[in-house]
């Protein structure tokens, strides 16, 4: 199994074509095993470079049940 860490973008997207391929890789087989490694590898990549939106808080005076009908 030839895996190296994901540091560049151009890594990301190389994982993403292995993972492309290896889709149908049965469990408990190498390809399986390297698809599941590739997965970790991408997730943890992609929480580093690519965070998830906070949530723009809401204030008082713009929800529903504020509002003077």
């Amino acid at each position: 199994m030839d895996i190296k860490s994901i540091k560049t973008d151009a890594d990301y997207h190389a994982a993403l074509n292995e993972v492309e391929t290896l889709m149908t890789a049965e469990p408990n087989t190498p390809e399986g095993e390297k698809l599941d490694v590739l997965v970790t590898l991408i997730e943890a990549y992609e929480r580093k470079h690519y965070p998830p939106d906070l949530p723009i808080p809401l204030k008082p005076s713009n929800l529903e049940w504020n509002r003077k009908v």
